[in-house]
């Protein structure tokens, strides 16, 4: 049986298993018109399969999201993941923050940390970043993780090269961690 997500830590940020606590704060934003990049807005239903998927991700594939916290103060704010649902074809890096967070470089550090465990622990040559175009916010942090677009990447199921723009982020190698 595969455990839950490994706690990562990094200097400002705690990743963890998700807890039900997550779900209020992540179905408000995703509720919200600021979901427009992020496949929403979506009912509370919807939010209910999507996270649990992200948390059984972890049992099936060895991977999924965590919950992120300020060390600081120990608040919520947000989420990172390594997630590959069915209409996906590849692995990707995907993160979120609730908007009081946003703006102090928090994603940036989720995103290393995610990716760098992801590396260090799976063995694939592929990860990649699925952006809705006008999302500058996005594209600029996956710019600054290295990742690079690619036009000739698959897309997931149903999705046009207007809906979605990828982005290839290159292997590095790390040692293992936090499996």
């Amino acid at each position: 049986m595969m455990p839950l997500a490994p706690t990562l830590t990094t200097e400002r940020l705690t990743l963890r298993a998700h807890v039900m606590a997550d779900f209020a704060p992540l179905y408000d934003l995703f509720a919200s018109d600021r979901a427009q990049f992020m496949g929403g807005p979506v009912a509370a239903q919807e939010m209910w399969y999507w996270i649990a998927s992200e948390v059984g991700s972890w049992q099936l594939l060895g991977f999924g999201s965590w919950g992120v916290e300020r060390n600081s103060d120990g608040a919520f704010i947000g989420q990172v993941g390594i997630n590959k649902p069915h209409h996906f074809p590849e692995v990707e890096l995907g993160w979120v923050l609730l908007a009081p967070f946003e703006g102090h470089g928090y994603a940036q550090e989720a995103a290393t940390a995610a990716r760098d465990w992801y590396w260090a622990n799976k063995d694939n040559d592929a990860l990649v970043s699925y952006i809705t175009p006008a999302n500058t916010r996005s594209k600029t942090l996956a710019h600054k993780l290295g990742a690079k677009p690619d036009a000739t990447a698959p897309l997931p199921t149903g999705e046009t090269r207007d809906d979605t723009t990828v982005f290839r982020h290159p292997k590095i190698h790390t040692e293992r961690m936090g499996a």
